[in-house]
């Protein structure tokens, strides 16, 4: 008789949980178990919160961070400056940034870094709609890029290419200050430590 840890419904689940971010299989398993101590309505409000958060929630075509309205709330936002644009990796960033509560720009998502090792290049990231963003009234409007990608060999790569492009164009382009510590990234770093990077960022020539 086949045994609990090897029935297949049971195995799949631990499956579907393994292939979330940071999850190995003893957590894989741990979640499992947890789901099944659930009552079936918690179950199905659980699985209906999947659904729906998939269904409902898209890329904003301003600035690609994910929302579920078209535009984002931050770029509906008139009281936003719209002088400053903060360039991220993903969209985890802008929710931590907006945490520490001290930036009142708009954002750019990249989703992604440029990373030749994994096959990333610029063109396979939002770079393309970054630079349309200088274009027209509200482009121009445009002063400063803070340059907030993370700290490590592949968000250093890829601030240092932006910033190149950015020159030409005759916008300031900004750093974010050391603080976050090297390899790390800014999902994981506090309020406060973000508000100091944002505040201490440098200019990059």
């Amino acid at each position: 008789m086949t045994g609990l840890f090897h029935a297949p419904v049971m195995q799949e689940l631990m499956e579907q949980f393994g292939k979330l971010p940071g999850i190995g299989p003893k957590t894989a398993q741990r979640l499992a178990f947890f789901v099944l101590s659930l009552s079936e309505g918690e179950v199905k409000a659980f699985s209906q919160a999947l659904v729906n958060a998939k269904e409902t929630m898209t890329l904003c075509p301003v600035c690609f961070s994910l929302t579920d309205i078209t535009p984002c709330q931050v770029c509906r936002d008139e009281t936003r400056d719209r002088q400053v644009i903060c360039v991220v990796e993903e969209t985890t960033d802008v929710f931590s940034i907006e945490r520490a509560r001290d930036y009142r720009g708009l954002y750019h998502v990249l989703h992604g870094s440029i990373s030749p090792m994994e096959g990333r290049q610029p063109e396979d990231l939002k770079i393309k709609e970054l630079l349309t963003r200088f274009e027209g009234e509200e482009g121009s409007k445009i002063k400063e890029v803070i340059l907030a990608t993370n700290p490590d060999v592949e968000g250093e790569t890829t601030a240092l290419y932006l910033a190149r492009l950015l020159k030409p164009l005759g916008i300031k382009a900004t750093r974010i200050a050391h603080g976050i510590p090297v390899g790390g990234n800014l999902e994981h770093a506090d309020a406060a430590t973000l508000a100091q990077a944002l505040e201490g960022r440098r200019t990059i020539d």
